[in-house]
Parts: C-alpha cells; sequence; structure tokens
C-alpha cells in the first residue's frame, strides 16, 4: 500500500499543479472565472486529501479520504469536460489534462478497492 500511496501523491501534486496553471490560462485568457474555480478547487483537492490520507488516523479514515479524492477526480473530469464542450479549453490542451485526470481516477479506485477488501477481511 506505501508504494501505490508515494505514487498517488506524486502523480496528484503535479496534477495540482496543472490544473493550478489551466485556471491561470482560463482566468487571464479566456476571462473565464466561475468554471475554472470549480476545477481549481476540485482539482487541487485531490492532492490535499491524498496528503490527508498519509497522516491517517485509522485505516477507515485512510478510505475515507481516498473515497473523497476519488469524488474530487470525478468532478474535475466533469469541469474538464464541461470547459472543452464549451470551447474554454482546446481539444489538445483538454485531451493531454484529461489522461491525467483518468490515470488519478483509475489508481485511486484501485486504493479504494484494495482497502475495502483490506478492511472487509
Amino acid at each position: 500500500m506505501i508504494a501505490r500511496d508515494n505514487v498517488i501523491h506524486a502523480k496528484s501534486y503535479a496534477f495540482a499543479i496543472r490544473i493550478v496553471n489551466a485556471y491561470k490560462f482560463l482566468a487571464d485568457s479566456q476571462k473565464e472565472f466561475i468554471l475554472s474555480k470549480q476545477l481549481l478547487r476540485s482539482g487541487t483537492a485531490i492532492g490535499t486529501l491524498v496528503a490527508e490520507a498519509h497522516h491517517a488516523q485509522s485505516s477507515a479514515d485512510f478510505l475515507n479520504k481516498m473515497n473523497i479524492a476519488l469524488k474530487e477526480a470525478n468532478e474535475t473530469s466533469y469541469w474538464l469536460s464541461l470547459l472543452k464542450d464549451t470551447h474554454y479549453l482546446e481539444d489538445i490542451s483538454y485531451e493531454s489534462i484529461s489522461v491525467d485526470c483518468n490515470e488519478l481516477i483509475a489508481l485511486l479506485v484501485s486504493i479504494v478497492k484494495s482497502m475495502k477488501q483490506s478492511l472487509n477481511r
């Protein structure tokens, strides 16, 4: 579990940096402030929750934080799709950041499933 936790920590942090940069682009260049703020909130929350999970009080607390991180990743995916479909993000930019978001979702699903199985034993 520790190795995957380190991978998810590194990837969620790198993703948060991409989200901050996307927010700056959307606010400065596209003058889009509402949707981009939602993207910023949910996209950076993933890494925050992963960091909190690292010092969880129990396995159940760890699972809860990772589950919430998964929900935030899914929400981020929604905002990215909406920004693409409303033409604030170009297809190429969307594809690049969406791949990273989907990778985080897959990692979080795997972690959540593993933790649920170990807690149910």
